[in-house]
C-alpha cells in the first residue's frame, strides 16, 4: 500500500469526530464516505507584494545581484540550500518551508507572472484574484466560478443534507472578489469558531407585511437563517476534540494571526465541514523601506513575516500529518506582484511584476518548476524579472489535478486556455458520484436549452411569487440585457434568449426572485 493509499484508510480514524459533530441535527450530518474521498485547497494570500528575489535566492546570479541589490541582498552563505538545486536556496527564515522540501511536500513555480503586469495593489489583486487579463475587470472570482460549477443550484436550497457546510471559508478577513460570484458570495467569513455568526433572536418571529419592504425583510431573514445554520456547524466542528500540533507561532511569535487561521483550517477539517476552499492571509509584504536591517539583511519585516509564512505552514503540515488528513489537502500561496530587481536607497524594494509561489502538502510534485530568473548586467530601476508561467496555468493545475475538472470545464472556469504544469499528483480523484451528488445539491429555479448554443437559447424558470428579474451578462460583469423584471406569479416559465449579435464566448444569466438568487453559465459558438 502506498502513502497515498495508507493516509487515506487512515483517515477512517478521525470519523469518531463527524459522528458526534453529525449526531446533533440530521441536516448536518455528513456522508462519511464522501467526507473521506473530499478534497480540500488552503490558499495563503500574501499581501503587499513578495519579493520572490529574497524568498527563493537565484544563487547562480549572485554576481549580478550583488551590484543590483547591495542593500537587500542575503549573504550567501546564509542561504538555506535545498537539495538537489544546488543553485537555488530559500531565505534563511524559511526553515519550515525547506523541511517540506525536504520531506517532498513542496513545490516551487518561478517567474509566475501574466502579460502586461499591473503594479496598483488593488488592480493587481484583483487580477490574481479574479483570473482578468490585465485589461479586463471580472465580476467574479476564479474559486467563485469553480464553486458556481460545482454546486450550480447556490445559494438556493443550501444549506442542505448533501452540503450542509460552507462551500468555502474566509478566515481572518472579509470575502473577496476571489471567492464571489456575479455578486453571489460562495464563501462564508469568521475570525473565530464560537458560533461566528450567530444572529438568533426574535428577528424571525415577528410577521412580514405583504408589502415590498416586507419582501425584502423576509429576503434579509432567509440570509439570516442560512447563515447561523453555517455559524452553527462551523462551531460544532470546531468542538469535536481533535488535538493539535504544538508548533504554531505563539501570540507574540512572527505570523501569530496565520498560525491561528490555519490552525482553524486544520480544526475545522477535522471536525467533519465538507467546505471545498479555506482561504487565509498574511499582511506586509509591501517593503518599499526598511525590508531588512542595516547591518543584517537576514533582520528585518521581511524576515519576520517570511519566519510567520514558513512556521504557519510547517506546523499546519505537522497538525494534518498527526490527524490523519495530509493526503485531503492541498495548500497554495500567492501575492499580488513580486518586486523590482534593483533595490532602493530606503533598504526595501519597490513593486515588480514575476513573483514564486509556492504549493504545499502530501499531493503536490515536490520540485522546482522552470529555472532561476536571469538578472540582466544592464537592470536598472525599471527592469522586471521575466515572466515564466501564467498564473492562471497555475490555477489550471489545481482544478485539473486537484479538483479533477475536464479540460472544457477549465476553459470555462478562467474564461481561456491555459496550459496546466505538472505540480499536483492527479491520482485518486474525486469519484463521479461525489461530483453528480454535488451538481444536484439545492433548488434548481433555473436552466437553459440548448447549451451551447448558436444564437439563441431559452430559459426555463420558476417563480415562488412576487417580483422577478433575469439579466444576462457577459464574462467581463457587463450587463448584456434584462430578459424579465415584473412581478410573476408562482409557476413555471420560459423565456427566448436571443445573442444573435453577440461574440461567441461565456455568458451568465442571473435570476433573482425575493429571497431566491441563482446563476446559470451560458455557452454561445460560432
Amino acid at each position: 500500500m502506498n502513502r497515498r493509499n495508507f493516509l487515506r484508510s487512515s483517515a477512517v480514524a478521525t470519523i469518531g469526530g463527524l459522528t458526534v459533530r453529525g449526531s446533533s441535527s440530521p441536516l448536518l450530518a455528513p456522508l462519511l464516505s464522501d467526507v473521506t474521498e473530499d478534497r480540500v485547497l488552503v490558499i495563503v494570500q500574501l499581501y503587499g507584494g513578495n519579493d520572490g528575489l529574497n524568498t527563493v535566492i537565484p544563487l547562480d546570479q549572485y554576481t549580478t545581484l550583488a551590484v543590483k541589490r547591495p542593500n537587500v541582498l542575503i549573504p550567501p552563505s546564509q542561504v538555506l540550500p535545498l537539495t538537489g538545486l544546488p543553485n537555488t536556496g530559500l531565505h534563511p527564515s524559511l526553515g519550515g518551508l525547506r523541511d517540506l522540501w525536504e520531506d517532498g511536500k513542496l513545490a516551487i513555480v518561478q517567474g509566475v507572472s501574466y502579460p502586461d503586469p499591473n503594479f496598483s495593489h488593488f488592480r493587481a489583486t484583483d487580477i490574481m484574484e479574479t483570473g482578468a487579463n490585465s485589461d479586463q475587470v471580472l465580476s467574479s472570482g476564479w474559486t467563485g466560478r469553480y464553486l458556481n460549477m460545482e454546486y450550480p443550484n447556490f445559494p438556493a436550497g443550501y444549506p442542505n443534507v448533501d452540503m450542509p457546510d460552507p462551500l468555502a471559508i474566509r478566515i481572518g478577513g472579509p470575502i473577496g472578489p476571489g471567492l464571489q460570484f456575479q455578486g453571489v458570495s460562495m464563501g462564508t467569513a469568521i475570525y473565530g469558531t464560537d458560533d461566528p455568526l450567530n444572529l438568533t433572536g426574535n428577528i424571525y418571529n415577528d410577521p412580514v407585511s405583504a408589502s415590498c419592504s416586507g419582501g425584502k425583510l423576509d429576503f434579509v431573514r432567509q440570509v439570516q437563517r442560512q447563515t447561523d445554520l453555517y455559524g452553527d456547524v462551523i462551531q460544532a466542528a470546531a468542538a469535536s476534540g481533535c488535538t493539535h500540533s504544538d508548533q504554531y507561532p505563539g501570540e507574540n511569535d512572527p505570523g501569530a494571526e496565520l498560525g491561528a487561521a490555519l490552525r482553524i483550517v486544520a480544526q475545522l477539517i477535522c471536525g467533519g465541514l465538507k467546505t471545498k476552499i479555506y482561504w487565509v492571509s498574511i499582511d506586509g509584504f509591501d517593503t518599499h523601506a526598511q525590508q531588512v536591517v542595516a547591518d543584517d539583511h537576514t533582520m528585518g519585516t521581511h524576515a519576520g513575516l517570511l519566519q510567520g509564512l514558513s512556521e504557519s505552514i510547517r506546523a499546519f503540515q505537522d497538525d494534518l500529518a498527526q490527524l490523519g488528513l495530509e493526503d485531503r489537502v492541498l495548500g497554495m500561496t500567492f501575492s499580488e506582484f513580486g518586486r523590482r530587481i534593483v533595490d532602493n536607497a530606503s533598504l526595501g524594494t519597490d513593486h515588480g511584476s514575476a513573483q514564486p509561489m509556492f504549493l504545499f502538502g502530501t499531493p503536490v510534485i515536490s520540485g522546482m518548476m522552470g529555472t532561476n530568473p536571469n538578472i540582466p548586467a544592464n537592470a536598472n530601476f525599471q527592469t522586471n524579472l521575466a515572466m515564466q508561467y501564467d498564473f492562471r496555468s497555475v490555477y489550471a493545475s489545481v482544478l485539473k489535478d486537484w479538483f479533477c475538472l475536464s479540460d472544457q470545464d477549465i476553459d470555462a472556469i478562467l474564461l481561456d486556455n491555459y496550459q496546466p504544469l505538472n505540480l499536483v499528483d492527479p491520482a485518486g480523484c474525486l469519484s463521479a458520484g461525489v461530483h453528480a451528488i454535488n451538481q444536484g445539491a439545492g433548488t434548481n429555479v433555473m436552466s437553459a436549452y440548448p447549451n451551447p448554443f448558436t444564437d439563441r437559447t431559452t430559459l426555463s424558470y420558476t417563480s415562488s411569487g412576487g417580483r422577478l428579474m433575469i439579466q444576462v451578462f457577459d464574462e467581463q460583469g457587463r450587463l448584456v440585457s434584462t430578459v424579465v423584471n415584473q412581478p410573476t406569479p408562482a409557476g413555471t416559465y420560459t423565456v427566448d434568449v436571443d445573442l444573435g449579435d453577440r461574440p461567441a464566448g461565456i455568458y451568465y444569466a442571473r435570476l433573482q426572485n425575493e429571497g431566491t438568487q441563482q446563476v446559470r453559465n451560458l455557452l454561445k459558438v460560432r
